[in-house]
């Protein structure tokens, strides 16, 4: 079923449905926004399609036309009770009542989500470590939340951008204003796509991550302070920077993904 201002708030009185804030739901009800974001997968028939938190089936509609097998994972035992009413009969759709947290997405090819806005980073992280078949994966969450994402540099840069950038291509596509959902969110969202284009392993690129992460936790201090937290040896910290050119009184914000990537392969 197509999912519209005209019938949003007639299904969600049938089904006695509330959106829920401890699972982010704000439904999608444009359907040119539904169709573009779909368009973004360049699905074909060999693809194994996941999309996250369906809601009441915004996106599915446009994923069951075709051919292809589509897994739709929902958390909210409610909505997929709507799900399987509305679509009892696509043999191609399979519907899961679980967390995806809990959920092997190893085989998926495309994967789609209108990220819950309360785990957004959680969500990607768990992507990007879990989605090891994935050609394409398009994602919207909230747009002052997509900077943490891309920012290479700068104030919102951080671990998780580190990880995207070393694994694959992010590409801002377009920004959602808040009229478009069901309740209507308090900021815009942006679609933004990924695909994965690897400048190194998946294990140096998780590895870097996590010593990224223990780089930031200080970011007014310079890169040689928190390195030599790590390290816990002037001398070396010294060396290792020096070795890479990287300037030791910059601070973590202000040296790239690819700096990162060194500093853990020198250290490894």
């Amino acid at each position: 079923m197509q999912i519209d201002r005209n019938n949003i708030f007639n299904i969600l009185k049938e089904y006695d449905i509330s959106p829920s804030k401890d699972y982010g739901q704000n439904f999608l009800v444009d359907s040119n926004i539904c169709k573009s974001i779909i368009a973004l997968l360049n699905i074909n028939n060999e693809d194994n399609v996941l999309e996250i938190g369906p809601g009441v089936g915004s996106l599915t509609h446009f994923l069951v036309t075709d051919n292809n097998l589509v897994s739709a994972v929902e958390i909210d035992s409610n909505l997929t009770f709507v799900l399987n009413s509305f679509y009892k009969g696509y043999s191609n759709l399979i519907i899961i009542n679980e967390d995806i947290r809990k959920v092997d997405i190893s085989s998926y090819t495309k994967i789609v989500a209108n990220l819950p806005y309360n785990i957004t980073t959680e969500l990607v992280i768990y992507l990007l470590k879990n989605a090891s078949n994935a050609q394409k994966v398009v994602l919207m969450c909230q747009l002052e939340t997509f900077n943490h994402f891309y920012d290479t540099k700068g104030k919102e840069y951080g671990p998780t951008s580190v990880f995207l950038h070393l694994l694959g291509d992010i590409k801002k596509e377009f920004i959602v204003k808040p009229g478009s959902f069901i309740p209507a969110p308090k900021c815009s969202s942006i679609v933004f796509s990924f695909t994965p284009n690897s400048v190194c392993s998946f294990e140096d690129a998780y590895k870097t991550y996590l010593l990224a992460k223990q780089l930031f936790l200080s970011r007014r201090k310079t890169i040689f302070n928190n390195l030599n937290s790590v390290i816990k040896n002037k001398e070396r910290t010294t060396f290792i920077l020096d070795s890479l050119g990287i300037i030791k009184t910059k601070r973590p914000e202000e040296i790239s993904y690819k700096d990162f990537l060194n500093i853990y392969s020198f250290i490894k």
